[in-house]
């Protein structure tokens, strides 16, 4: 797929998921987002860049742990998921804090200018997920940090059967690489070919809570990556979609309705040379 075709894709895809996606997956990101925040190691003063913030999750935790000292910034390719960041930095005033929306491969920053750079969540999404690494790279100052999480391999991800329900139904192809970061090393081997230092990378098993199909149903696709191709499927369609999905995760549901759906973590980080 055309990269500008993509982007276009993704922006207004998560513009269209902006309502569901805290409800959706504030709990089940959690995980990842606090082992990525924990190989940043963001100091009392530091300045952060939250590429890919969304809603801003990552972008004011960040905040409170760099302090009123400090400096942060969140990117977002949508622009409702930047307001909506905005609205939830206003609430808990935090003052060091400023968004933007951007992409990830081109950022609008001048060379050297973070301490910290931080992509919890996001680089899947990415046309080019090299170039926006090379990007993370180029604005950090010597000594700097940069991490990332993304989501692990396929086969360790038990939701994954998402994409083809939709892909059948759509032909979006709106992550046709969602899960290469995540297989094997390739994350790690990306940090260092964009010229990062004492990488590390570890996996994250975790377990996707959700109390009913309903809210499993929500989560996959409303608010996620398909929001936008599934905001064009007929009633029926939806109905067929749900149905399969269901059948997709029905192993993980506890007898009570419940659902337990297994998930892979990648999370990464490397310094960029003094």
């Amino acid at each position: 797929m055309e990269a500008k075709l993509q982007r276009r894709i993704q922006r207004y895809g998560w513009d269209r998921a902006v309502n569901d996606y805290d409800t959706s997956w504030k709990s089940q990101l959690e995980p990842a987002q606090s082992r990525m925040l924990a190989l940043a190691a963001i100091r009392p003063g530091d300045k952060v860049l939250d590429i890919a913030c969304g809603t801003g999750l990552v972008t004011v935790r960040a905040a409170e742990e760099t302090g009123p000292m400090g400096h942060v910034v969140g990117m977002d390719i949508s622009g409702e998921m930047v307001e909506r960041a905005r609205r939830r930095a206003d609430e808990l005033r935090l003052g060091n804090v400023f968004f933007e929306r951007s992409g990830a491969e081109e950022l609008p920053v001048e060379d050297s200018k973070f301490d910290v750079a931080i992509c919890a969540l996001g680089l899947m999404y990415v046309p080019d997920p090299a170039l926006a690494v090379a990007e993370m790279h180029r604005v950090l100052r010597p000594g700097g940090t940069a991490a990332a999480a993304v989501w692990g391999q396929r086969a360790r991800c038990g939701w994954a059967a998402i994409f083809s329900i939709v892909d059948a139904r759509v032909k979006t192809e709106v992550c046709p690489l969602f899960f290469q970061l995540g297989t094997g090393e390739s994350l790690r081997k990306t940090f260092e070919r964009a010229g990062f230092k004492e990488v590390s990378m570890e996996r994250i098993d975790t377990l996707l809570h959700y109390d009913s199909p309903s809210e499993a149903l929500a989560a996959a696709f409303a608010g996620g990556p398909v929001a936008l191709a599934y905001s064009r499927f007929d009633p029926a369609t939806r109905d067929e979609a749900h149905a399969e999905y269901l059948e997709s995760i029905s192993g993980f549901r506890s007898a009570d309705g419940r659902y337990d759906i297994p998930g892979e973590f990648v999370a990464v980080s490397g310094k960029k040379n003094s």
